[in-house]
């Protein structure tokens, strides 16, 4: 089992809420960092200082962009080297990176992927070109981020353009496997239907960070047999306290010890069920504990 891994908190549950309030609720929680990048209204090292001051660490963050947008390439390549400087003065060395445009473009299909969420078609993918230029950039947002002494982690998210088990092995089979690594999240992959387990025991070597997130099981058959969009199954409750859903953690867990993994564990629960968020962080803190993380 994995043993001495800082277990962070997202602070996507308290959306809408004070930025102090989540990080003192992940603190009391017994979490030891919270995701944080780059900072319009600080520098790193203030960004530090605040996180400290909740006796957090900075977890590593999130960097959304459309990698298959020829157009924006140049934009993105400058964007991702700023965000992983950074979060290196943050002294990080990985950090996410996954793809936007949820509700902005409409596929092949005449849906957006967030219409498509969780019963995607192969009429909702990228097209053969887009896909090769998605690709091509991730590789070149990989190369500039270890420039910078960071690991580009690519993360899967229902309603985006990589979100079935299919897509995420074509995008990895297509980058290199020496700039391009992993952040999974155990939720997404799961709610689009993918073999969890089996995709931690193919790329366990890859995986540098993840996300674990729970799903109710229930809840996304029900939404795949009525075609529901993202904010749908959200409304429905589709996510679930880490331990309280179908997911075998433990199997999870013992895949990345056995690949000598040694990265941050980051605790999400998009939307909670509970009373308030704080509840949300300490089920999840608390079945994470008795695992001995």
């Amino acid at each position: 089992m994995l043993k001495n891994v800082p277990i962070g908190c997202g602070q996507i549950t308290w959306r809408g809420l004070d930025e102090r309030a989540a990080l003192a609720d992940i603190a009391a929680a017994g979490y030891a960092g919270a995701p944080a990048g780059p900072r319009r209204d600080s520098t790193p090292a203030e960004t530090l200082a605040f996180w400290s001051s909740y006796n957090l660490l900075p977890a590593p963050g999130y960097f959304a962009a459309d990698f298959w947008k020829a157009e924006q390439e140049n934009d993105i390549l400058e964007q991702a080297r700023t965000f992983a400087a950074a979060s290196a003065a943050q002294g990080l060395t990985e950090m996410y990176v996954a793809t936007g445009g949820f509700d902005r473009d409409v596929m092949a299909s005449g849906r957006t992927r967030a219409a498509a969420s969780g019963h995607v078609t192969a009429a909702d993918g990228l097209s053969d070109a887009d896909f090769a230029q998605f690709a091509a950039t991730l590789n070149r947002v990989g190369e500039i981020t270890l420039g910078e002494g960071v690991a580009s982690c690519f993360h899967n998210h229902v309603g985006s353009v990589i979100e079935t088990g299919e897509e995420m092995d074509r995008l990895l089979a297509a980058t290199d496997p020496n700039v391009v690594f992993l952040g999974p999240d155990t939720g997404h992959l799961a709610w689009a239907g993918a073999d969890v387990l089996d995709f931690f025991r193919r790329y366990a070597s890859r995986i540098k960070t993840a996300h674990v997130k729970d799903i109710n099981e229930a809840v996304r058959q029900e939404g795949v047999a009525n075609e529901w969009d993202y904010r749908t199954f959200s409304d429905h409750g589709i996510w679930a306290e880490v331990g309280h859903g179908i997911i075998d953690f433990p199997a999870v867990f013992q895949l990345l010890a056995d690949a000598n993994f040694g990265g941050w564990i980051i605790v999400e629960t998009d939307v909670t069920q509970l009373a308030s968020p704080l509840a949300s962080a300490q089920v999840s803190r608390d079945y994470l504990r008795s695992l001995g993380l």
